[in-house]
């Protein structure tokens, strides 16, 4: 396991507000994925083996904000797609986010239990707009909180 932090993060509170996010990648992998979350105030907890990070988000879904799955390390996106549909419920309680080279068509779906599909190289633009996508539920509840007087 790694953790992750954001070097680029500015003192305003960037969008991923501390989120837990969950990378599962493997070890040789591009670590790309890793520094666009974390220059979103995500802090990232790398897995490199696929079924353990699944068995954890299923134990313990409450646990993470938000899974990312670098598809290309574990076999491509349909592999990705079998992982998530592996994960029953708990789907419905973390948003997912595939990253693969196979994704023709970035894809942004309205049912919470799908996961949010993003092509590789993954750009920064790309990054955000999947990651506030997949988390459109938590971002809309943060804008009607009160804000704290300092």
């Amino acid at each position: 396991m790694q953790i992750l932090r954001g070097l680029e993060q500015e003192s305003s509170s960037p969008v991923g507000f501390g989120l837990h996010v969950l990378l599962v990648a493997a070890q040789s992998a591009d670590h790309t994925i890793a520094h666009r979350l974390a220059g979103l105030g995500g802090i990232i907890e790398r897995q490199d083996e696929l079924y353990s990070a699944l068995d954890a988000i299923i134990e313990s879904p409450r646990d993470y904000g938000l899974v990312v799955i670098d598809c290309d390390s574990f076999g491509g996106l349909e592999r990705g797609q079998r992982a998530v549909g592996l994960l029953g419920e708990a789907v419905g309680k973390v948003p997912v986010i595939l990253v693969s080279r196979e994704c023709a068509h970035q894809q942004f779906p309205q049912d919470r239990a799908m996961a949010t599909v993003l092509r590789a190289p993954l750009s920064a633009v790309a990054m955000r707009v999947g990651f506030e996508h997949a988390l459109r539920d938590r971002m809309a509840l943060r804008e009607y909180e009160p804000q704290r007087q300092v």
